[in-house]
């Protein structure tokens, strides 16, 4: 953090952080550590988890993914870097499409069934390998951190700890970086910038850039009808207006006309999904209904989604949800049983099943779908499950660790697990919770003071005092509190030492010890 503000503070006084865009060539601010390299770690780092804590890869129609990979792929190669650019179509009824740094891209299953032609999806596509091509993501990131120079300042050198927000729904622990990178709106500059240049890319690769004008002619249709999906999905970091509308329908008369729309195609490539809509529209209002514990509602409408496509998994995995919510663990575990049988790569199937198993006190099979669901997707969840598994097996490094893992937000389950590391490390390690120091007082006498760090309360906390006497003899002796001490208490006992004369040689004569203490809050 210290080398990060040494950086900070240099930029903001001079403008060695100014670079190159390279698509448009104009000079523009990026840090010099958010480099090409930088670009690529961060895509390369956050892209499987990223697709994993937004429903996973849709595996049901490969045809459908090839054909979205070989538009992406069409258009990726008229951009101005050569970054590996990958896309992948996400399982999720939302319609939306994000792109990481480094060339990472998805499109979501939702977003495909509102599109028309290939032409439009390529303006989809084409606008988000500008975001990745032109490097938003690192100028979006260097902005951020700049107004945040102050803030980190007194973080650090205030010895105050940032804390971090809880997670949604299941606590996903997804870096927050990947998660502030594909939802925070970019500025209006850039989203003209991926506009214009997407429609260029677009032109250039064969494409008629009409698509881009009819996608958001479309998308402002969608906004002044509110759909809610489409205001927690593209809308929300990519606005919607008029004014784009004008912009894209200017930037088409400065191309070459003509060009594929590409409508048969595409409705070809989608007509599966186009199909199996109603399917996951039953799914998702299935979802809702559990959420509002409408079972029997729940129930039915699942039923039909299996009904309309018995492949997919996460028809399954809801069936389960709604039988562990009913306590019906057996009939849950079956039904995730059945979700894996589908689809083993999506992190939820592992981890469901992993909770009921635990529940069922099947611990062996429990740890073996916890463990792969972390490897698939690291969650508060499976974490703190792991670390009771390993508490009870007697490995209290491993149980540490997890929940450690498990202890990273301010959600109710990372408290538990914040209290589960307290549990397990004190006793043999107190002066990691518990603060203590000498306190000179104006009389010559010293006092030891005591604070307790920790997020539990504690009592029984045994001091020792080393000290050198006025004949610099190293004496010691131990004193006990005899108050509990809640989190973030403090108290100070009075010692037996009386001939200290001035504050400045305590430092050097009184050293006070913490040597034991005992949880009474667990």
């Amino acid at each position: 953090m210290r080398r990060i503000l040494i950086i900070l503070f240099s930029l903001s006084f001079s403008l060695a952080g100014c670079g190159i865009n390279p698509v448009t060539g104009e000079r523009a601010f990026v840090l010099p550590n958010l480099d090409e390299n930088w670009e690529r770690g961060v895509g390369q780092k956050m892209y499987a988890p990223m697709r994993q804590s937004q429903g996973g890869d849709y595996k049901l129609d490969p045809v459908l993914t090839e054909y979205v990979e070989s538009v992406g792929d069409r258009l990726a190669a008229q951009a101005s870097r050569d970054l590996p650019y990958e896309f992948h179509v996400l399982n999720d009824s939302v319609p939306n499409a994000w792109a990481l740094p480094g060339g990472k891209i998805v499109v979501n299953r939702g977003l495909l069934t509102e599109l028309s032609s290939e032409a439009e999806l390529a303006a989809v596509l084409g606008h988000e390998i500008v975001h990745a091509d032109a490097a938003h993501g690192a100028r979006q990131q260097s902005k951020g951190l700049l107004t945040q120079v102050g803030m980190m300042a007194a973080m650090i050198y205030g010895s105050s700890k940032a804390k971090t927000e809880a997670g949604q729904q299941i606590a996903v622990m997804v870096p927050q970086l990947g998660a502030q990178l594909i939802t925070t709106k970019y500025g209006r500059d850039a989203e003209r910038e991926s506009d214009l240049y997407g429609m260029r890319y677009m032109s250039a690769a064969g494409y008629n850039p009409q698509g881009a004008v009819e996608l958001q002619e479309t998308f402002v249709k969608l906004s002044e009808g509110r759909r809610t999906d489409w205001l927690s999905g593209l809308f929300a970091s990519h606005p919607a207006s008029a004014e784009r509308v004008a912009n894209n329908r200017a930037t088409a008369e400065t191309l070459p006309k003509g060009g594929e729309f590409g409508r048969d195609i595409f409705m070809r490539k989608t007509a599966h999904l186009r199909e199996k809509k109603p399917a996951y529209s039953a799914y998702e209002k299935a979802r809702q209904a559990l959420a509002e514990d409408k079972i029997k509602e729940a129930r039915t409408l699942v039923a039909q989604a299996i009904r309309l496509e018995p492949r997919e998994a996460l028809f399954y995995a809801l069936s389960g949800d709604i039988f562990a919510h009913n306590d019906k663990e057996r009939r849950a575990e079956r039904a995730y049983s059945n979700a894996l049988q589908r689809d083993d790569s999506f992190f939820y199937h592992h981890l469901r099943r992993g909770q009921v198993r635990y529940e069922l006190e099947n611990f062996t099979a429990a740890r073996i779908d916890l463990q792969r669901s972390l490897e698939l997707l690291p969650t508060e969840q499976a974490n703190f499950l792991l670390g009771n598994l390993d508490q009870r097996a007697g490995d209290m490094a491993s149980a540490i660790k997890h929940y450690q893992g498990a202890s990273q937000s301010n959600s109710l389950l990372s408290k538990r697990a914040q209290k589960e590391v307290v549990l397990l490390e004190l006793p043999g390690n107190p002066g990691k919770y518990i603060q203590t120091k000498a306190a000179w007082e104006q009389n010559g006498t010293v006092s030891a003071a005591v604070r307790n760090n920790s997020p539990l309360t504690v009592n029984n906390i045994r001091l020792k005092v080393e000290y050198f006497d006025a004949n610099n003899q190293l004496r010691q002796f131990s004193l006990n509190v005899r108050e509990s001490l809640g989190p973030g208490k403090w108290t100070a006992i009075p010692t037996k030492i009386r001939d200290i004369p001035a504050a400045s040689e305590l430092a050097r004569r009184v050293r006070v010890t913490v040597m034991g203490a005992k949880v009474v809050e667990k």
